[in-house]
């Protein structure tokens, strides 16, 4: 089997570029050990937590014992099915702030400033507002990429954004639009009550040209030859095989897989390989370093009337919701819930957004089991820019055997204090009066936890990924020591490779990382393909006027 490109991974990068690549005449094969999405679980947006808790469309990674943490194992979860992440995910669809990207630039990622990653957001993007506002010239409306908003029509939702209003923050009308600050309505990728993960948007596409071909094979490393990548070794039904790529290799596997099948190919810290017997081919420090990820905390309200979406946390009301939408597309079910959100400065003197909140009009765990209490409602908050560093390494040159993945969660002393201020300032907002005809006792951390100490013992026992990886093939200048893939995704030391996914970003995004993932994949196909990148779109973004000086 041969095709001009290969790209390794369905994920949401990797379904974007096979789509750009197939439109411009290119034969792709995409190689995907995971299968086909298909399945209720999967397509219905409120039945969220379940395709992420299924072997079948989950890696299932976890950490080693998290040093920081109390020896915590951390789930780490990544997609093993058409659409990668983008088929298990939450759904929410968040940019990330113009800075993020002007940082990656100063980083040595030359060409990924906000001004020139802004048009691919736009090309990606078919966005219907629903009816509830928003920034129009910022956003895209012919893209593959579908992304609406929620309904908005539980009294819990509004009250969120009333109650921010009300603690003195902005309201933003488009958080992917001109200003990101602020509380206001969420964006989701969701069409017509169902999922539109990166397979539909773009794979699905991409296969109808007769271009692209998926492969469902376990890839076990990328065949070198001369330093040249020349294809990939898979392990398919049993038997393993090289299937040849006439022009590139593309690694779009996830932070956790991409630097895994690097190493397991000879590229990465040259000690590090020869503990495992691998023969260096290219001897790049950074491959599997820089990992970063979100961690947030439930807060958790009671509520004192029943407008939560706990009357449906029943037999009977699942039922009913699954029954609505599997007849409808609409309904409860047709909604990931997360139709709030908010995005604010810790402090004075932080120039843009370092703490974001996911409302949820429930008081419920990702895992799908709901407070004991009834009732409730939660904000998922935590801090966007943490120092902490980890890694992802080899455990062994066996291709079946997980990584070791050690994220270093709290390493840094201002995580702690942080986080403690993300609890102060989430519990000033749910004292708000618009929450006031609801705003029962708090259920968690609960009332009397409050001092520094008792503050972090409830951190560290109860904080949680929000399955955000990145960074650990990171983009950088071609003379960077660290640099894994330069400012056009090519590996450095190596001819015919490119990395496209979240691992080459060089730092993490405000917010959450599907978006600015699948805008990876849309601009690294340009890339590929030797195309001028699309013009730089110099709109200027709100910034706080005061930030120097006000926290809001």
């Amino acid at each position: 089997m041969h095709a001009d490109y290969i790209i390794i991974g369905a994920g949401s990068a990797g379904c974007a570029i096979a789509y750009r690549l197939a439109q411009a005449g290119k034969t792709v094969i995409v190689i995907e050990h995971g299968g086909t999405d298909a399945g209720p679980f999967i397509q219905m947006p409120g039945a969220l937590s379940y395709p992420m808790g299924m072997s079948r469309y989950n890696w299932g990674f976890e950490t080693a014992p998290e040093p920081h943490l109390g020896g915590r194992r951390m789930a780490t979860p990544r997609g093993k099915v058409l659409g990668g992440s983008s088929s298990i995910n939450g759904m929410v669809y968040v940019r990330g702030h113009a800075r993020d990207f002007d940082t990656w630039a100063e980083m040595g990622a030359d060409g990924w400033a906000y001004a020139d990653v802004l048009p691919y957001y736009k090309r990606m993007e078919n966005w219907d507002d629903g009816g509830h506002g928003g920034d129009a010239a910022w956003r895209g409306h012919d893209g593959p990429l579908h992304v609406s908003r929620g309904p908005r029509d539980n009294p819990l939702v509004t009250a969120f954004v009333e109650a921010g209003v009300e603690a003195g923050y902005p309201h933003t009308d488009d958080y992917n639009g001109a200003q990101q600050e602020g509380f206001g309505p969420f964006d989701a990728t969701i069409h017509k009550g169902e999922r539109w993960s990166a397979y539909k948007a773009y794979l699905k596409p991409a296969l109808a040209t007769g271009k692209a071909t998926i492969v469902r094979a376990l890839a076990r490393k990328v065949v070198i030859e001369n330093g040249r990548a020349t294809g990939v070794e898979v392990q398919r039904k049993g038997k393993i095989e090289v299937i040849h790529a006439d022009t590139e290799v593309i690694v779009s596997a996830s932070s956790i897989n991409s630097p895994k099948l690097l190493m397991l190919s000879g590229i990465g810290p040259a000690d590090h390989l020869a503990e495992h017997g691998i023969a260096v081919v290219a001897d790049r420090q950074g491959v599997g370093q820089n990992l970063q990820d979100h961690l947030e905390l439930y807060i958790q309200q009671a509520a004192t009337k029943p407008v939560s979406l706990f009357k449906y946390w029943n037999l009977l009301g699942k039922a009913w919701v699954g029954a609505r939408w599997l007849f409808t597309r609409s309904g409860i079910g047709a909604s990931n819930q997360f139709e709030s959100t908010a995005f604010i400065r810790s402090k004075a003197g932080v120039e843009y957004p370092d703490i974001q909140y996911h409302f949820l009009p429930i008081a419920v765990r990702y895992d799908g089991k709901a407070a004991a209490e009834g009732h409730g409602y939660q904000a998922h908050v935590g801090p966007m820019r943490s120092k902490s560093r980890g890694a992802v390494s080899l455990v062994s040159a066996d291709p079946d055997d997980a990584p070791n993945i050690v994220f270093n969660y709290m390493s840094h002393p201002e995580d702690w204090s942080d986080f403690r201020t993300c609890i102060r300032l989430t519990r000033e907002i749910f004292g708000q009066a618009a929450f006031a005809p609801f705003r029962g006792h708090e259920i968690q951390p609960g009332a009397d936890v409050q001092s520094d100490a008792d503050l972090d013992a409830f951190i560290r026992a109860h904080v949680e990924s929000a399955y955000h990886p990145c960074g650990t093939c990171r983009m950088g200048a071609a003379d960077d020591p660290m640099a894994v893939v330069d400012p056009e995704c090519r590996v450095i030391g190596v001819a015919g490779l490119r990395v496209a996914d979240s691992s080459i970003f060089p730092q993490i995004t405000n917010g959450n990382l599907n978006a600015p993932s699948i805008m990876t994949g849309e601009k690294a196909a340009d890339h590929i393909l030797g195309k001028a990148p699309l013009p730089r779109d110099e709109a200027t973004p709100w910034m706080a006027p005061d930030w120097q000086h006000t926290q809001r």
